[in-house]
């Protein structure tokens, strides 16, 4: 769910608990003896559309990432589950950043190398992901990492998660050591990097989820996504659990991104990802140490059918039910425990999601969360952020604009109306 002029110009550039399992779920992704790890941050990867895409040679890509948990020792995760040839890459390394907002610059004394099967540089397989060695540098939790991927030889760009709410930079040849660089392009965009684990005993929290979860229309830079502020109120209340945010702004439930022929959709849709059901296991069960599931889906099933999607993609509620149903059956069988998030309202939205019968699907929906005992619990994100006057509208102080997507103080609300009880 990003503005249509949003989307074009990317595409032209580049809270009440329900009951809870009587004893803590085992942990996916760690192993029975030896280090274990957790995610401290994620993004979802995504392919591009059918255009010519950008291409790098002799680049690198410093990439600026908040991590939610911390530990001294660290993981690279590089992807390129939707490239078609293998990608190559002559260095990687890693610091803690200096400076805030954009800034891009390294902490003197974190520079690390980071190394695959103790080598600096790497060939990742078509589609496939490559996990690094352990990279021994203290991470405080809360803080901000930059990882520097240098890109020796001729790379299209096919594997990117596109919407990062970050300027992440590109500069000419191999400058991962570099304390600073000069940037030839700034993007906002994570490309061939989908996530940074550490070593920690603390357990992740994935949250599931569309642009609301990913965080479109925050203010870029500031880390005001709802996943990051509930990561705030973790620390602050001395909870220590990794926060990922695997969020793809258009992402669906139940279908993948079909744009209508010779819309302006195709110009954008394919970064909308995989369908949720359909990318559950490599963006949430993969994840190292996961053992918290968060999910909030369903307008974008519901808005855009006739929009970005054909009019024979309409769901009814009972086929959403039935998608949220399949995410916890999943998330169970691995393990985890599954909170559901009610719908946020979106009356006279400005793109054109809202109709009286997308309404009735959204309250159905809605009422099945909070009353179904399926979930594990349930988050109620409607009800605290619904305009009292109109509950079938954000509240005004929350709406970034288009009546779909809160702003930055929205997001907070968001983060507000998480019980942290779940995750002690």
């Amino acid at each position: 769910m990003s503005t249509r002029r949003e989307l074009l110009a990317l595409a032209s550039g580049a809270a009440v608990a329900a009951t809870l399992p009587a004893a803590p779920a085992q942990a996916s992704g760690r192993p029975a003896a030896g280090p274990r790890w957790t995610g401290t941050w994620a993004a979802a990867p995504t392919t591009v559309p059918p255009t010519p895409p950008t291409v790098l040679e002799d680049q690198t890509v410093r990439h600026v990432v908040h991590v939610s948990t911390g530990g001294d020792r660290l993981r690279v995760r590089l992807t390129n589950e939707f490239g078609e040839q293998p990608l190559v890459v002559g260095e990687v390394r890693v610091a803690r950043r200096a400076g805030a907002g954009a800034s891009t610059a390294t902490l003197p004394g974190t520079d690390r190398p980071v190394t695959f099967s103790g080598h600096r540089s790497a060939t990742v397989p078509a589609g496939a992901p490559l996990v690094s060695d352990p990279v021994s540098l203290r991470v405080p939790a809360g803080t901000e990492l930059t990882v520097s991927v240098y890109l020796p030889r001729r790379t299209p760009v096919t594997t990117l998660a596109a919407f990062a709410f970050q300027d992440n930079v590109i500069a000419a040849g191999n400058v991962t050591a570099a304390r600073t660089v000069t940037p030839t392009s700034v993007v906002g965009q994570n490309l061939f990097l989908s996530g940074v684990s550490v070593a920690s005993d603390a357990g992740a929290i994935v949250t599931l989820g569309d642009s609301i979860t990913n965080g479109a229309n925050t203010v870029a830079n500031l880390n005001h996504r709802w996943p990051d502020r509930l990561a705030e109120r973790l620390r602050a209340a001395r909870i220590d659990r990794g926060v990922l945010n695997v969020g793809v702004s258009g992402n669906r439930l139940l279908h993948d991104p079909n744009p209508p022929a010779g819309s302006d959709a195709v110009a954008y849709a394919a970064y909308f990802a995989q369908s949720a059901l359909r990318r559950f296991d490599r963006d949430v069960l993969a994840q190292p140490g996961a053992e918290y599931l968060i999910v909030l889906l369903g307008v974008n099933d519901l808005g855009h059918p006739g929009t970005t999607a054909p009019a024979s993609e309409v769901v009814s509620a009972a086929d959403l039910i039935a998608g949220h149903r399949q995410l916890i059956a999943r998330a169970h069988q691995a393990g985890l425990r599954a909170y559901g998030a009610t719908v946020l309202p979106f009356k006279d939205d400005t793109l054109g999601f809202y109709s009286p019968e997308n309404e009735r699907k959204r309250a159905a929906l809605n009422h099945w969360i909070r009353t179904g005992g399926e979930y594990d619990a349930v988050i109620d994100f409607d009800a605290a952020i619904r305009d009292r006057a109109d509950p079938l509208r954000l509240a005004p102080a929350y709406d970034s604009g288009d009546h779909l997507h809160p702003n930055d103080a929205g997001m907070a609300v968001l983060a507000a109306a998480v019980p942290l009880r779940l995750f002690r």
